[in-house]
């Protein structure tokens, strides 16, 4: 006497989610309802397939069984947070299946490497003696390929994979573009590129994310949260002396850092409109470098505490960002508040302009999607329920 079990998993719990069917379904005429509801709910989820193609292996051995033996059908249901959680009830369903039925061998049928992770899970309860894929047979046309892309684009869990590296390309090679001297980032990307494909023909991968686990797990959070404060405090300090270098310098040193700071400005008076506020502009200016290192290091110290105690959201980032946008601005505007008051006026001409604020306008457009970003995946973490850790 054999028992047999026939096996299908739904990893992501599209029964769940689409047709309201809880799992493990068990018995054939369970899995054939489940089947036609979710089939009815979503007419191209490809785990209709799958449950479809359990039944028919089903059917097969049911009618190649000796006497004695027996055979059942069951589907096992993960969640829609594809991971530990999903495992986790993938397991707990198959061991309800186990006890019940107490098989001796099973067979597994999946759709896809997403529902073949959990066959470890599997084999590690049960004898798997077969594993087959249902793969749906489609034209080869254009059109086909078309529908393919566009269904990975709509699918959260492809769409980063496949739109993340173009997005990353095409910013490499604008920017490349837009900069000076962008031949080097251009030149870059090959680079880029043959890397990432070793990592994964390598198996860094999975090396990089055990080592940043263990980093976050042994990494004495108050530590490097003291020193990046100390920086903190060492930077504004060097912030205030800049200032007062300036307060107490030549005429001839002002004006000269003002020209060779800025190209747009020829020649600079320091006493042609008004000296103090000239003066406080140019000591605001040399030392808004060591203020924004002094933010930015105080920023990172609450950001490694946030890391070690697991709550890091990504917020730190989008702080950075702003500093970003607030020194490119203030750097611009700067140039031309000090071209007015040198005795001279602004050139309003294309090339001066677009050289002064081509930068804050990038700053804050980077700004604007990096916030979009954080706020998405922040408000998706908050939907989840689950903890998810950003940035490293």
């Amino acid at each position: 006497m054999v028992r047999t079990l026939v096996l299908t998993v739904d990893r992501d719990n599209d029964l769940g989610v689409k047709a309201g069917i809880r799992g493990p379904v068990i018995g054939r005429k369970s899995t054939l309802s489940a089947a036609l509801k979710l089939g009815i709910a979503d007419p191209e989820e490809s785990d209709t397939n799958a449950i479809l193609g359990a039944l028919h292996h089903y059917d097969r051995i049911n009618e190649r069984a000796e006497t004695n033996d027996e055979v059942e059908i069951a589907v096992l249901t993960g969640d829609v947070r594809v991971g530990p959680r999903s495992d986790r009830a993938i397991a707990s369903q198959l061991d309800e299946v186990i006890q019940d039925f107490q098989p001796d061998t099973a067979v597994l049928i999946t759709d896809g490497a997403d529902d073949e992770a959990s066959l470890p899970i599997i084999t590690s309860r049960v004898r798997v003696d077969h594993v087959e894929k249902v793969i749906v047979r489609q034209s080869k046309g254009i059109e086909s390929t078309y529908y393919y892309v566009a269904k990975a684009i709509e699918d959260p869990r492809w769409r980063a994979r496949l739109l993340v590296p173009i997005a990353i390309f095409l910013m490499i090679l604008g920017l490349g573009l837009i900069l000076p001297n962008g031949g080097v980032l251009i030149g870059a990307m090959p680079l880029i590129i043959g890397i990432w494909i070793l990592a994964k023909g390598l198996g860094w991968e999975q090396q990089m994310e055990r080592l940043m686990i263990d980093m976050r797990e042994s990494a004495t959070g108050g530590i490097w949260s003291s020193l990046l404060w100390g920086l903190s405090i060492v930077s504004f300090l060097l912030s205030i002396l800049t200032a007062l270098q300036v307060f107490y310098g030549s005429t001839n040193e002002l004006e000269s850092y003002v020209i060779n700071t800025y190209p747009a400005i020829d020649s600079f008076n320091l006493d042609s409109v008004n000296r103090n506020i000239s003066i406080w502009i140019i000591a605001i200016d040399q030392a808004l470098t060591w203020i924004l290192v002094a933010a930015f290091s105080f920023v990172l110290s609450l950001g490694v505490l946030r890391w070690k105690e697991g709550s890091f959201t990504g917020q730190s980032m989008t702080l950075i960002g702003l500093g970003a946008v607030f020194y490119t601005v203030s750097k611009a505007m700067a140039e031309v508040l000090l071209a007015e008051l040198g005795g001279g006026d602004y050139p309003l001409e294309f090339t001066t302009v677009s050289d002064t604020w081509t930068l804050p306008i990038f700053a804050l457009i980077v700004y604007y999607f990096l916030r979009t970003i954080v706020d998405s995946v922040t408000a998706e973490a908050d939907d989840d329920g689950s903890n998810r850790y950003w940035g490293i």
